[in-house]
Protein backbone atom coordinates (compact mmCIF):
# COMPACT_ATOMS: atom_id res chain seq x y z
CA UNK A 1 0.00 0.00 0.00
CA UNK A 2 1.29 3.44 -0.94
CA UNK A 3 1.77 5.93 1.91
CA UNK A 4 1.33 9.70 1.63
CA UNK A 5 2.22 12.17 4.37
CA UNK A 6 -0.44 14.90 4.39
CA UNK A 7 0.72 18.12 6.03
CA UNK A 8 -2.48 20.13 6.59
CA UNK A 9 -4.61 21.71 9.31
CA UNK A 10 -7.58 19.95 10.88
CA UNK A 11 -10.87 21.87 10.95
CA UNK A 12 -13.38 20.00 13.13
CA UNK A 13 -16.34 21.37 11.14
CA UNK A 14 -16.29 22.51 7.51
CA UNK A 15 -14.98 19.97 5.02
CA UNK A 16 -11.46 20.94 3.99
CA UNK A 17 -7.81 20.04 4.56
CA UNK A 18 -7.38 16.79 6.51
CA UNK A 19 -11.12 15.99 6.72
CA UNK A 20 -11.04 15.88 2.91
CA UNK A 21 -7.56 14.43 2.33
CA UNK A 22 -8.08 11.46 4.67
CA UNK A 23 -11.23 9.99 3.08
CA UNK A 24 -10.28 10.81 -0.53
CA UNK A 25 -6.83 9.23 -0.34
CA UNK A 26 -7.96 6.30 1.80
CA UNK A 27 -10.82 5.32 -0.51
CA UNK A 28 -8.39 4.69 -3.38
CA UNK A 29 -6.07 2.50 -1.35
CA UNK A 30 -3.54 5.06 -0.12
CA UNK A 31 -2.45 5.15 3.51
CA UNK A 32 -2.81 8.79 4.56
CA UNK A 33 -0.41 9.63 7.39
CA UNK A 34 -1.01 13.04 8.96
CA UNK A 35 1.18 15.85 10.18
CA UNK A 36 -1.38 18.41 11.47
CA UNK A 37 -0.38 22.08 11.42
CA UNK A 38 -3.30 23.54 13.37
CA UNK A 39 -6.56 22.52 15.08
CA UNK A 40 -9.61 24.70 14.42
CA UNK A 41 -13.23 24.41 15.53
CA UNK A 42 -14.21 25.41 11.99
CA UNK A 43 -12.31 26.64 8.98
CA UNK A 44 -11.89 30.41 8.69
CA UNK A 45 -14.16 31.07 5.71
CA UNK A 46 -17.52 32.53 6.70
CA UNK A 47 -17.45 31.51 10.38
CA UNK A 48 -16.99 33.86 13.34
CA UNK A 49 -15.49 33.15 16.78
CA UNK A 50 -13.74 29.98 15.64
CA UNK A 51 -11.02 28.51 17.83
CA UNK A 52 -7.48 28.13 16.52
CA UNK A 53 -4.72 26.09 18.11
CA UNK A 54 -1.31 26.45 16.50
CA UNK A 55 0.34 23.01 16.43
CA UNK A 56 3.76 24.10 15.20
CA UNK A 57 5.67 22.86 18.26
CA UNK A 58 3.68 19.63 18.39
CA UNK A 59 4.18 19.08 14.65
CA UNK A 60 7.93 19.16 15.16
CA UNK A 61 7.66 16.51 17.91
CA UNK A 62 5.39 14.36 15.73
CA UNK A 63 7.84 14.50 12.86
CA UNK A 64 10.76 13.67 15.18
CA UNK A 65 8.85 10.53 16.19
CA UNK A 66 8.25 9.68 12.53
CA UNK A 67 11.99 9.88 11.95
CA UNK A 68 12.66 7.46 14.82
CA UNK A 69 10.23 5.03 13.19
CA UNK A 70 12.16 5.36 9.92
CA UNK A 71 8.93 5.83 7.98
CA UNK A 72 9.04 5.89 4.19
CA UNK A 73 6.60 7.89 2.08
CA UNK A 74 5.60 7.66 -1.56
CA UNK A 75 4.63 11.32 -1.49
CA UNK A 76 4.60 14.42 0.67
CA UNK A 77 1.38 16.39 0.15
CA UNK A 78 1.18 19.78 1.85
CA UNK A 79 -1.72 22.20 2.13
CA UNK A 80 -2.46 24.94 4.65
CA UNK A 81 0.60 26.07 6.59
CA UNK A 82 -0.18 28.65 9.24
CA UNK A 83 3.18 30.35 9.67
CA UNK A 84 6.75 30.56 8.43
CA UNK A 85 7.98 27.99 10.98
CA UNK A 86 5.69 25.43 9.39
CA UNK A 87 7.05 26.23 5.94
CA UNK A 88 10.53 25.65 7.38
CA UNK A 89 9.35 22.32 8.80
CA UNK A 90 7.97 21.31 5.40
CA UNK A 91 11.31 22.22 3.85
CA UNK A 92 13.11 20.03 6.41
CA UNK A 93 10.74 17.11 5.78
CA UNK A 94 11.38 17.39 2.04
CA UNK A 95 15.15 17.46 2.55
CA UNK A 96 14.95 14.40 4.81
CA UNK A 97 12.73 12.16 2.70
CA UNK A 98 13.02 13.22 -0.93
CA UNK A 99 14.45 10.69 -3.34
CA UNK A 100 13.68 9.57 -6.89
CA UNK A 101 10.60 7.66 -5.73
CA UNK A 102 9.08 10.19 -3.31
CA UNK A 103 6.93 12.83 -5.01
CA UNK A 104 6.74 16.27 -3.41
CA UNK A 105 3.33 17.82 -4.06
CA UNK A 106 2.63 21.29 -2.67
CA UNK A 107 -0.69 23.06 -2.70
CA UNK A 108 0.57 26.58 -1.82
CA UNK A 109 -2.53 27.60 0.13
CA UNK A 110 -2.38 31.36 0.59
CA UNK A 111 -5.45 33.08 -0.84
CA UNK A 112 -8.23 33.40 -3.37
CA UNK A 113 -9.99 36.11 -5.39
CA UNK A 114 -6.83 38.20 -5.45
CA UNK A 115 -6.46 38.37 -1.66
CA UNK A 116 -4.39 36.54 0.94
CA UNK A 117 -6.38 34.47 3.42
CA UNK A 118 -6.96 35.81 6.90
CA UNK A 119 -3.84 35.36 9.03
CA UNK A 120 -1.41 35.01 6.10
CA UNK A 121 1.31 37.67 6.33
CA UNK A 122 2.89 39.32 3.28
CA UNK A 123 6.35 37.86 4.02
CA UNK A 124 4.77 34.38 4.10
CA UNK A 125 4.67 34.52 0.30
CA UNK A 126 8.46 34.84 0.07
CA UNK A 127 8.99 31.70 2.13
CA UNK A 128 6.35 29.79 0.15
CA UNK A 129 8.04 30.87 -3.08
CA UNK A 130 11.29 29.38 -1.76
CA UNK A 131 9.87 26.02 -0.65
CA UNK A 132 8.03 25.37 -3.94
CA UNK A 133 11.45 25.23 -5.61
CA UNK A 134 11.77 21.81 -3.94
CA UNK A 135 8.46 20.48 -5.27
CA UNK A 136 7.87 18.05 -8.12
CA UNK A 137 4.28 19.28 -8.49
CA UNK A 138 2.49 22.41 -7.31
CA UNK A 139 -1.28 22.99 -7.42
CA UNK A 140 -2.00 26.71 -6.99
CA UNK A 141 -5.13 28.62 -7.87
CA UNK A 142 -4.72 31.73 -10.02
CA UNK A 143 -4.45 34.03 -6.97
CA UNK A 144 -1.66 31.95 -5.46
CA UNK A 145 0.08 31.76 -8.83
CA UNK A 146 0.08 35.55 -9.05
CA UNK A 147 1.52 35.91 -5.55
CA UNK A 148 4.25 33.36 -6.29
CA UNK A 149 5.22 35.25 -9.44
CA UNK A 150 4.80 38.77 -8.03
CA UNK A 151 2.25 39.27 -10.77
CA UNK A 152 -0.75 41.56 -10.69
CA UNK A 153 -3.98 39.61 -10.23
CA UNK A 154 -6.95 40.02 -12.53
CA UNK A 155 -10.15 38.06 -12.88
CA UNK A 156 -9.79 37.13 -16.53
CA UNK A 157 -6.55 35.81 -17.99
CA UNK A 158 -6.45 34.63 -21.58
CA UNK A 159 -5.37 31.06 -22.35
CA UNK A 160 -2.14 32.45 -23.78
CA UNK A 161 -1.47 34.32 -20.52
CA UNK A 162 -2.29 31.25 -18.44
CA UNK A 163 0.17 29.14 -20.42
CA UNK A 164 2.87 31.74 -19.80
CA UNK A 165 2.02 31.72 -16.08
CA UNK A 166 2.32 27.92 -16.00
CA UNK A 167 5.73 28.05 -17.66
CA UNK A 168 6.93 30.79 -15.31
CA UNK A 169 5.80 28.77 -12.29
CA UNK A 170 7.60 25.71 -13.59
CA UNK A 171 10.81 27.75 -13.83
CA UNK A 172 10.66 28.09 -10.03
CA UNK A 173 11.44 24.37 -9.79
CA UNK A 174 8.45 22.01 -10.13
CA UNK A 175 8.36 19.99 -13.33
CA UNK A 176 4.54 19.85 -13.21
CA UNK A 177 2.21 22.76 -12.45
CA UNK A 178 -1.56 22.31 -12.14
CA UNK A 179 -3.46 25.61 -12.14
CA UNK A 180 -6.96 25.32 -10.71
CA UNK A 181 -10.12 27.39 -10.94
CA UNK A 182 -9.59 28.45 -14.55
CA UNK A 183 -12.49 29.73 -16.67
CA UNK A 184 -12.34 28.58 -20.31
CA UNK A 185 -15.20 29.38 -22.74
CA UNK A 186 -17.78 29.62 -19.94
CA UNK A 187 -16.54 26.36 -18.44
CA UNK A 188 -14.45 25.89 -15.33
CA UNK A 189 -11.60 23.56 -14.51
CA UNK A 190 -7.83 23.17 -14.51
CA UNK A 191 -4.89 23.49 -16.87
CA UNK A 192 -1.63 21.62 -16.28
CA UNK A 193 1.86 21.94 -17.71
CA UNK A 194 4.51 19.24 -17.83
CA UNK A 195 7.88 20.90 -18.38
CA UNK A 196 9.71 17.66 -19.13
CA UNK A 197 7.30 16.88 -21.97
CA UNK A 198 6.63 20.54 -22.76
CA UNK A 199 2.92 19.75 -22.97
CA UNK A 200 -0.25 21.39 -21.66
CA UNK A 201 -3.33 19.51 -20.49
CA UNK A 202 -6.78 20.97 -19.92
CA UNK A 203 -10.03 19.66 -18.52
CA UNK A 204 -13.09 21.82 -17.82
CA UNK A 205 -16.75 21.30 -17.02
CA UNK A 206 -19.82 23.49 -16.63
CA UNK A 207 -19.39 26.38 -14.17
CA UNK A 208 -21.80 26.26 -11.23
CA UNK A 209 -22.86 29.53 -9.57
CA UNK A 210 -21.58 30.40 -6.10
CA UNK A 211 -18.45 30.11 -3.97
CA UNK A 212 -17.76 26.79 -2.25
CA UNK A 213 -15.32 26.30 0.60
CA UNK A 214 -12.86 23.40 0.59
CA UNK A 215 -13.03 22.68 -3.13
CA UNK A 216 -9.34 23.44 -3.64
CA UNK A 217 -8.46 20.79 -1.05
CA UNK A 218 -10.92 18.37 -2.66
CA UNK A 219 -9.38 18.85 -6.11
CA UNK A 220 -5.82 18.53 -4.81
CA UNK A 221 -6.64 15.38 -2.83
CA UNK A 222 -8.40 13.86 -5.84
CA UNK A 223 -5.38 14.67 -7.96
CA UNK A 224 -2.93 13.16 -5.46
CA UNK A 225 -5.09 10.05 -5.06
CA UNK A 226 -5.07 9.52 -8.81
CA UNK A 227 -1.48 10.47 -9.62
CA UNK A 228 0.12 8.46 -6.80
CA UNK A 229 -1.87 5.45 -8.04
CA UNK A 230 0.06 5.70 -11.30
CA UNK A 231 -2.46 7.55 -13.46
CA UNK A 232 -1.35 10.03 -16.13
CA UNK A 233 -1.32 13.77 -15.53
CA UNK A 234 -4.34 14.26 -17.80
CA UNK A 235 -6.34 11.47 -16.21
CA UNK A 236 -5.47 12.74 -12.73
CA UNK A 237 -6.78 16.24 -13.43
CA UNK A 238 -9.89 14.73 -15.07
CA UNK A 239 -10.67 12.58 -12.02
CA UNK A 240 -10.03 15.46 -9.62
CA UNK A 241 -12.14 17.88 -11.66
CA UNK A 242 -15.06 15.46 -11.90
CA UNK A 243 -15.00 14.68 -8.18
CA UNK A 244 -15.02 18.40 -7.40
CA UNK A 245 -17.64 19.27 -10.02
CA UNK A 246 -20.22 16.66 -9.02
CA UNK A 247 -19.74 17.52 -5.33
CA UNK A 248 -20.36 21.21 -6.02
CA UNK A 249 -23.32 20.44 -8.28
CA UNK A 250 -25.11 18.39 -5.63
CA UNK A 251 -24.43 20.99 -2.95
CA UNK A 252 -25.85 23.68 -5.25
CA UNK A 253 -28.94 21.60 -6.12
CA UNK A 254 -29.56 20.81 -2.44
CA UNK A 255 -29.26 24.54 -1.64
CA UNK A 256 -26.99 23.91 1.36
CA UNK A 257 -25.01 26.36 3.45
CA UNK A 258 -21.73 26.36 1.52
CA UNK A 259 -19.67 27.29 4.57
CA UNK A 260 -19.79 23.64 5.60
CA UNK A 261 -18.15 22.41 2.41
CA UNK A 262 -19.43 20.32 -0.48
CA UNK A 263 -21.13 16.92 -0.47
CA UNK A 264 -18.19 14.94 -1.80
CA UNK A 265 -19.06 11.84 0.22
CA UNK A 266 -21.76 10.86 -2.30
CA UNK A 267 -19.18 10.63 -5.08
CA UNK A 268 -16.36 8.66 -3.49
CA UNK A 269 -17.61 5.41 -5.03
CA UNK A 270 -17.56 7.01 -8.47
CA UNK A 271 -14.08 8.37 -7.78
CA UNK A 272 -12.87 4.89 -6.79
CA UNK A 273 -14.22 3.48 -10.07
CA UNK A 274 -12.60 6.30 -12.07
CA UNK A 275 -9.22 5.61 -10.48
CA UNK A 276 -9.48 1.82 -10.94
CA UNK A 277 -10.86 2.05 -14.46
CA UNK A 278 -8.06 4.35 -15.53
Amino acid sequence: MRRVLAIHDLSCVGKCSLTVALPVLSCVGIECSCLPTALLSTHTGGFNDYTFLDLTNESKKIYDHFKKLNLKFDAIYSGYLGNIEQINLLSKVIDDVKNKKTKIIIDPVMGDNGQLYQGIAENFVNFMREVVTKADIIIPNITEACFLLNKEYKKDFSIKEIKLILKELSKLGPSIVVLTGIAVNEKYGSIAYDRLENKFYKYCLEKIPGYYHGTGDLFSSGFVGSYINGLSLLQSIKNATKLTYFSIKKTYEDNLDTRFGVEFEYFLNKFIKDVKRS
